[in-house]
């Protein structure tokens, strides 16, 4: 029997609320973040949504980028379409990296929905509340902590490294 990836989200947000973003962007952009989630995620596949694919713009080099859309007529240039969060693993799992570890990338609704597939959270935590329209889901399942950082501040917004698994 096949051993299945360790399938893992990824996501910056705030402490107190599981802020995520507003109006399809994100809260905050920290250099140190960006750095890390890049190191984290090269040479594995990122499963987003269709209004996270829009928002950037671009697909991510070094990783097969997965946009998931209901729209079946839905392309972008450079990454693989699916309908479903079950369709998009599938097709991670055969992509460059996807045998070992697959990223959830986002949006809101995105983890949601794989929330219940997801082995390991790496999270940024955001010291910072903002106005928002999107949030994290619910993930007091996730007890095991694989490895917490000490606090770091970017541009006056502290914020630390939280890796869990359920």
């Amino acid at each position: 029997m096949k051993k299945r990836p360790r399938i893992s989200a990824i996501a910056a947000i705030s402490e107190k609320s599981r802020a995520l973003g507003k109006d399809n962007k994100l809260l905050w952009k920290l250099p140190g973040d960006l750095k890390r989630l890049r190191e984290i995620t090269m040479g594995y596949p990122l499963i987003m949504g269709r209004k996270t694919m829009d928002h950037m713009g671009k697909v991510l080099d070094g990783r097969t980028n997965i946009a998931i859309s209901r729209n079946k007529d839905f392309v972008f240039p450079g990454a693989v379409v699916c309908s479903t969060v079950e369709e998009a693993v599938k097709k991670a799992e055969t992509s460059q990296g996807g045998n070992e570890e697959v990223f959830i990338f986002g949006g809101a609704q995105i983890y949601e929905l794989a929330l219940p597939l997801t082995d390991r959270l790496y999270m940024t935590i955001i010291q910072d509340e903002r106005p928002a329209d999107a949030f994290f889901p619910d993930y007091s399942e996730f007890k095991t902590v694989v490895e917490k950082s000490e606090v770091m501040e970017d541009n006056g917004i502290k914020y630390y490294y939280l890796t869990l698994e359920r």
